[in-house]
């Protein structure tokens, strides 16, 4: 009976994990510090990597051109549960306060075709831009090990606040005032582009 008891217990904090973290992903280079990397417990105040990727409508989106914007980079997948959960939330936030200066910025990290990408996009009503992710941009951000993971960045460029896993909705808010409420600043140290790095495969579905 308490063998039962244990086992129950085991399957309800494993079924919660996954509804907080859509997959873990498998990224050996998730400590990597070099070449404009942001490594675990020192992105914060840190120049946001920069990256030029192209969005699913076919146009090249660079991350320097939006300087002055308060940007929130979010990493998800198409099979990612609680990256579905919390898409309808980021559409809200840039309707309400993209006349105020926010950029939600998606970037989509599955191995699916483009243009699966782009009919889920539309069925999720995605009013933002979504680059198609390369393993060398999540290596250059720290590593991302779980999706979804969220960068708040200040209109300075640099990243306040990571968030891996789903949040609720107040507190993914109140993470967007915060680098709304930032003031823009002179650029500072300028980080490298993405350099092509060989790919890592990452844990698909």
């Amino acid at each position: 009976m308490k063998r039962n008891i244990v086992l129950f217990l085991v399957l309800i904090v494993v079924i919660t994990a996954m509804l907080v973290f859509g997959r873990k992903r498998n990224n050996p280079s998730a400590n990597a510090s070099a070449g404009g990397k942001i490594v675990e417990g020192s992105f914060k105040g840190k120049p946001a990597p920069d990256f030029s990727l192209q969005t699913l409508d076919g146009q090249t989106l660079k991350l320097s051109d939006l300087r002055g914007k308060a940007v929130v980079l979010n990493f998800w997948a198409t099979w990612c549960t609680p990256c579905k959960a919390e898409m309808p939330w980021f559409v809200d936030f840039q309707k309400q306060y993209g006349g105020q200066g926010l950029q939600m910025v998606g970037v989509a990290m599955d191995d699916s075709a483009k243009d699966d990408i782009d009919k889920f996009a539309k069925q999720m009503g995605v009013n933002y831009p979504v680059v198609l992710g390369k393993e060398s941009l999540a290596d250059q951000y720290g590593g991302v090990d779980f999706l979804p993971t969220t960068f708040y960045i200040d209109r300075s460029g640099n990243i306040q606040d990571r968030v891996f896993g789903i949040v609720d909705r107040q507190e993914a808010e109140a993470s967007v005032k915060k680098v709304l409420a930032s003031a823009a600043s002179a650029p500072a140290n300028t980080v490298p582009s993405e350099a092509p790095n060989q790919p890592t495969q990452g844990v698909r579905p």
